[in-house]
């Protein structure tokens, strides 16, 4: 087993060197520009049309959608990832999160305006759409659209969709005296109850619980902050520092270089925001509109709201006073963000986030069962639904056993092979989606 964790951490490095981190940074850097500062400039207006009712065909609607796609997104990534990649690569890979995000934005805008630019509507009315339909449609480079289903099935089944969120379900439910063993059969009966309805039944969960979960952790994030308000400057002087010096940054948590602070910071930013993956392109084909600037609009503040509750972990668990021992304690994930939240706010700090990582990660188990799940129609048609869904199921079962060092790796892994090839498509299609755009907001 020691052996197999060094493997999989040697692919995880390679996989997130400089080539990924540049194509990723790259990328984003390149939509900004072209698109002169879309995600600042047209921010106010992208938050007004989440709540617009659109004309178009679809299944849901803009706010239902970006529900969806923050149900897969903000989870275990935007809690225990956080603390990951500050236990690694030190207060600095906070800073390398923002710019993760702040580049994500407008990734996250081109996949959500191909998804309606180039979706399919069947005749029986279901929507099919997505990075794998618009690499087709828009390149006619039919082998990589498939590599890009095959990526996400994995993802789905081994990455952000199963491991790493039941582990922390079953782990915030033990703080309650809960067995993994019925934590394990419960979580199982509602993931299969809830996957079988389809986006409609995953969207109307959505709608309630992430909204809700969002104010309930950033509400209590606030609470810390404020206790420790005057650590405030001083601390983000030290996540800018270790940015940019971080093995003199770092101090008592672990050495880090540049590379390696960079690594976990926009690693665990695209594991939490999901930008450049092309995830949320799946739900934005379902939204009822046939305007791709305006879906790509609300696309693109799903990674604002991510980077949110991301910062607010970051923050109270920097400022939090015994911040050196937490690191140095045996504690990892939700225990360690549990235990910070427990120094400033008493019991009722470990209460929350203990329910947020299961509703948190319950959403996101349910979105990407949805995106797998489409992935694998695309290759290999709706009528054998039924195995990929035992599949799924199946990894659920196993998720609570796996260490989460070992989870996050394969995550790691699984996410960079799902970029590489909808960043292609990207790049290939955005002419596209530079002139369109400028010409709806010119």
């Amino acid at each position: 087993m020691i052996a197999f964790d060094k493997i999989i951490t040697a692919i995880d490095q390679a996989l997130w060197g400089p080539p990924l981190i540049l194509l990723l940074i790259g990328t984003g850097a390149y939509f900004t520009l072209k698109l002169r500062l879309l995600q600042l400039v047209q921010f106010p207006q992208a938050v007004g049309y989440i709540f617009r009712k659109d004309a178009g065909r679809g299944d849901i609607s803009h706010f239902a959608s970006l529900c969806t796609a923050l149900s897969a997104t903000i989870g275990t990534g935007n809690i225990v990832g956080v603390v990951t990649a500050i236990g690694i690569g030190g207060p600095g890979a906070l800073f390398w999160m923002w710019i993760s995000a702040f580049f994500g934005m407008a990734i996250k805008y081109a996949e959500g305006f191909l998804a309606i630019k180039f979706r399919r509507i069947g005749g029986d009315g279901k929507i099919a759409g997505g990075p794998m339909h618009y690499i087709e449609m828009g390149t006619g480079h039919r082998w990589l659209a498939r590599i890009f289903a095959a990526c996400g099935i994995c993802v789905a089944l081994f990455g952000i969709g199963t491991f790493a969120q039941v582990n922390s379900i079953t782990s915030a439910l033990g703080n309650y005296g809960i067995s993994t063993g019925i934590s394990t059969a419960l979580l199982t009966l509602l993931v299969t109850l809830v996957t079988c309805g389809g986006v409609r039944r995953i969207a109307l969960l959505s709608e309630w619980i992430v909204p809700s979960m969002c104010i309930f952790y950033i509400g209590a994030s606030i609470a810390v902050l404020g206790i420790h308000f005057r650590d405030l400057p001083g601390t983000f002087a030290i996540i800018i520092h270790g940015a940019l010096c971080p093995s003199a940054a770092t101090g008592g948590i672990i050495g880090a270089g540049l590379l390696t602070v960079m690594q976990m910071g926009i690693g665990r930013g695209i594991y939490s925001n999901e930008a450049g993956l092309g995830s949320a392109a799946i739900a934005a084909a379902a939204a009822k509109t046939n305007s791709p600037v305006r879906q790509g609009l609300v696309c693109m503040t799903g990674v604002f709201f991510s980077i949110v509750i991301c910062t607010m972990t970051g923050l109270v668990v920097l400022t939090t006073r015994d911040q050196t021992d937490l690191f140095r304690t045996s504690l990892e994930g939700v225990a360690l963000v549990s235990r910070a939240f427990g120094v400033n706010l008493g019991q009722a700090g470990q209460h929350v986030v203990n329910v947020g990582i299961i509703f948190f990660a319950f959403t996101t188990t349910l979105g990407w069962a949805y995106y797998g799940e489409k992935c694998f129609e695309y290759l290999l048609t709706s009528r054998r639904i039924y195995f990929y869904r035992s599949l799924f199921i199946a990894m659920v079962v196993v998720g609570p056993f796996l260490k989460i060092g070992t989870i996050f790796a394969v995550a790691d892994i699984c996410n960079g092979l799902m970029a590489i090839p909808n960043l292609i498509g990207l790049f290939m299609l955005r002419k596209i989606i530079i002139r369109e755009t400028m010409t709806v907001l010119a």
